[in-house]
């Protein structure tokens, strides 16, 4: 059976990918694969409140809890996938990247990777 380890490097070894990072829900670091540029831990930290506000947005709106948000930057985007109560995985990509591909594999893989965490 695949672990934690081996679906973060999975995801990172995509064209495209420079971080897959899983995290708990209180934005500390469960495993992670980046470039040498990326502190994980520290863009780690920053996810907790995305989710929050997300998930406060979805309730007013009545579109329910947060199941994926793409934030796209200048110079690339980061894509924050709720995989449970628990965990979250976040992956930053390139603009050149096949973002469309990507989205697909997570939204159709979301209960086996959960599983995982």
């Amino acid at each position: 059976m695949p672990t934690i380890r081996d679906l973060v490097g999975a995801i990172r070894q995509r064209e495209g990918v420079e971080a897959a990072v899983v995290l708990g829900r209180d934005g500390l670091l469960i495993d992670s694969q980046t470039v040498d540029e990326v502190d994980a831990e520290h863009i780690a930290a920053h996810v907790p409140s995305i989710v929050q506000f997300a998930d406060e947005f979805g309730a007013a709106a009545q579109l329910g809890a947060l199941q994926t948000a793409i934030l796209e930057h200048e110079r690339g985007m980061a894509v924050v996938c709720c995989l449970s109560a628990d965990a979250v995985l976040l992956v930053l990509v390139q603009p050149s990247a096949n973002l469309g591909q990507l989205l697909y594999e997570l939204r159709r893989n979301r209960a086996n990777i959960a599983a995982l965490v």
